[in-house]
């Protein structure tokens, strides 16, 4: 495995000016960069790296220069001195277009929140690189890009000009590691391969009918007993707090959000095998392996789940440097809707005194839901009334429609592993849509992103990850942040390509797609 200090660096350098897998657009110029800046333009000479090349950047784009420099390592096999002088310049301006402040910030700027903290200029020429940008984010984003530009093998970046910035603030994907528990060392191996495509959020779904996955203070039973099962009966696991945060520093250092999700008041056997308290008639539930949604539920109403609810929330928020919880409430099917709404409400609550701002999948709008909280839409070919009643109050949506991102799906059905209800879902099933037209009256303003989820029923290894997201993964990564109006399939299959060789050099198993013409 590559370390990961290296991998969101270098997983990129596609060889953008070596030939192998560069490919023209419709603008006639030759590059492999995804996603696609909102800005490109190649001209003149570019520049040679050297062995005395340096990286000058200030002491707040330490992250950015770090990457930076593995990335050339890795092309060049020689390492940039940071600091000083430098052909190579990451310069912070302090100036953050269209900035407006927003939720999610970091020590040195947002992750999640504004789209133009996350803006950044990037020009070379036969005298150096510069990339520049009003915050450490927009220059770790810039660095991304720069990366792609380097060659496979080789010193020499084209020359350009390009000036970028997200469509979206939430640029998501969400890991299931609850019906099959994938380690530490998994989670941020996958990460840093989302940190390569610009992708800002890692929502994590942590609990599940099938396992519990983060130690709770106090609560014990929640990991020993409904942490050791997993989907088809193997050995579970589970995250302590140590673990947990130092997934969440390996994210930030590359400005990557996690989003904490235990589900609730379904998907809960797990939790009710641990504690028969929960459960109405308090028996203890057995443990489950299968993959059936909707039987469990806690016990609404019951003074032991609302200690429950207040534990775990207090355990996420306290875990959590971000701003955002999320509480599930999706696939319900033994609660009344006053039931189902009772329980909602009082987790906003909570989430809400916790100084966090609450996230649901798109059952949640059926409750009154606070200004600030968010509905993730997934439900695609259902009438979406809890979506528009979210949006009334005040709410935002990411989109997470299930026929075009769901990353658990099968690709065609010789695909040898995924699921089918929502479709079988191919590299232009996930590029070829827009977030701000799938719901009728809920534009981009009303967007605050889009996110890929992949659950994890069939996946049991990381080669199983790996083989659902690419290259679909990155094909979302692209909706949510280049403009749709510059969004072309056939040029995107084009860039793709030339990332083939490099998720090779990294065992990164991806699916070739026939609709790209992978290098061999």
């Amino acid at each position: 495995m590559l370390p990961a200090a290296l991998a969101a660096a270098a997983v990129l350098a596609t060889g953008a000016c070596s030939g192998d897998g560069a490919t023209a657009s419709p603008s006639g110029t030759w590059h492999s960069l995804v996603p696609l800046p909102a800005e490109v333009a190649y001209r003149g000479a570019g520049f040679t790296i050297g062995r005395d090349t340096a990286i000058a950047a200030p002491p707040e784009a330490g992250r950015a220069a770090g990457h930076l420099a593995a990335a050339v390592r890795r092309a060049t096999g020689w390492t940039p001195r940071i600091g000083g002088e430098g052909e190579i310049r990451l310069e912070l301006t302090g100036e953050r277009p269209g900035a407006s402040g927003g939720a999610g910030s970091s020590a040195d700027g947002p992750i999640v929140g504004d789209p133009g903290a996350e803006a950044y200029e990037l020009t070379v020429d036969r005298d150096g690189a510069r990339v520049r940008a009003g915050t450490p984010v927009g220059l770790f984003r810039g660095v991304q890009t720069l990366a792609q530009l380097l060659p496979r093998r080789g010193a020499t970046l084209p020359g350009v000009r390009i000036a970028d910035r997200p469509r979206f603030a939430w640029r998501g994907a969400m890991l299931d590691v609850a019906r099959h528990f994938f380690t530490v060392e998994e989670v941020e191996r996958y990460v840093d391969l989302l940190a390569a495509y610009k992708i800002n959020v890692l929502h994590l779904h942590l609990s599940d009918d099938q396992g519990w996955r983060l130690a709770v203070a106090g609560r014990p039973e929640l990991t020993a007993v409904g942490g050791a099962t997993e989907v088809g009966g193997g050995p579970g696991g589970s995250y302590t707090e140590q673990d947990y945060r130092r997934i969440v520093a390996h994210a930030r250092e590359r400005y990557v959000e996690i989003v904490p999700e235990i589900e609730m008041p379904g998907h809960t056997n797990a939790a009710l095998a641990a504690d028969p308290a929960l459960s109405c008639d308090g028996r203890r539930r057995r443990p489950y392996t299968g993959i059936d949604v909707g039987f469990s539920a806690l016990c609404v109403g019951r003074p032991a789940v609302d200690r429950f609810l207040a534990d775990v929330i207090a355990t996420m928020a306290r875990l959590t440097p971000g701003p955002y919880l999320h509480i599930g409430g999706d696939e319900v099917e033994t609660l009344t809707q006053e039931q189902y709404n009772d329980l909602i409400e009082r987790a906003q609550e909570l989430v809400g005194a916790a100084g966090k701002r609450m996230v649901g999948w798109q059952e949640v709008g059926g409750a009154r839901l606070a200004p600030g909280s968010v509905s993730q839409y997934w439900q695609t070919g259902r009438t979406p009334d809890d979506v528009h009643r979210a949006v009334r109050r005040g709410a935002k949506l990411i989109m997470s429609p299930a026929s075009r991102v769901y990353l658990d799906m099968k690709y065609d059905e010789e695909t040898r592993l995924g699921l089918e209800w929502a479709g079988l879902i191919e590299i232009e099933d996930a590029y070829g849509w827009d977030p701000a037209e799938l719901v009728d009256g809920v534009g981009d303003d009303r967007v605050l992103g889009v996110e890929a989820p992949l659950w994890t029923e069939t996946a049991e290894t990381m080669d199983d990850l790996e083989y659902l997201a690419f290259p679909r993964l990155p094909a979302v990564a692209e909706v949510a942040w280049t403009p749709q109006e510059a969004r072309d399939f056939g040029d995107f299959a084009a860039r793709l390509a030339g990332h083939g060789p490099r998720w090779s050099e990294l065992g990164v198993d991806f699916h070739r797609s026939p609709a790209v013409t992978w290098p061999n």
